[in-house]
């Protein structure tokens, strides 16, 4: 099947793409919408998944993906959450840089004893109006107390795998598709997809 992923962020489709097996994942660009966007606005996870699905299905009538992902931290109440990717921008209203909000995060929480967080990915494939299906997952592990690894992109050089002994950040790229919260998502996004 032909799946539209509604994002602009190529990083993201390419981390995808080898999650799907069988399928062609496409950037509404490469169909002649360039510049898609929609305001992440909702209160959760799904709320701005189905948001952007839903979006992109309107405006292009095919199948639409969409992936809405963050770090929830036990501690900070389960934020940075939805906000994961402009955290600490409200401070000047620049955007920070992942290294930039990494540093935030581990300053905000350098006094906190308990270090347990999750990413989290919600996926949410439209297929009509009336039709889509959805999944959320995750991928528990620590924060640390400085960055570790070079590998991966945002959150990754933060987060520790206890039972595996490593940052996200120094995992593989097969380690990462096998273990992470949107590697998780995405196989049960594929096993659904092969039932129809």
């Amino acid at each position: 099947m032909e799946l539209l992923v509604a994002t602009g962020n190529a990083h993201k489709l390419e981390e995808l793409k080898p999650l799907f097996p069988g399928h062609r994942l496409l950037l509404p660009a490469e169909v002649g919408y360039a510049g898609f966007d929609v305001l992440e606005d909702g209160t959760s996870f799904f709320e701005n998944a189905y948001k952007k699905a839903r979006a992109l299905f309107r405006l292009t009538g095919r199948p639409s993906l969409a992936d809405d992902s963050g770090l929830a931290v036990r501690a900070l109440g389960g934020a940075p959450g939805i906000y994961s990717a402009r955290y600490g921008s409200e401070e000047g209203g620049r955007k920070l840089e992942a290294g930039e909000r990494n540093a935030l995060l581990l300053a905000n929480t350098a006094t906190f004893a308990d270090r347990t967080c999750a990413f989290v990915c919600c996926l949410v494939l439209v297929l009509s109006e009336e039709r889509f299906f959805t999944v959320q997952e995750t991928l528990e592990g620590e924060l640390l107390r400085e960055p570790r690894g070079k590998g991966g992109f945002g959150y990754d050089p933060v987060v520790y795998l206890p039972a595996i002994g490593k940052s996200v950040a120094e995992l593989s790229s097969a380690e990462k598709n096998a273990l992470s919260h949107r590697g998780k998502a995405a196989m049960r996004m594929a096993a659904l997809l092969s039932t129809l």
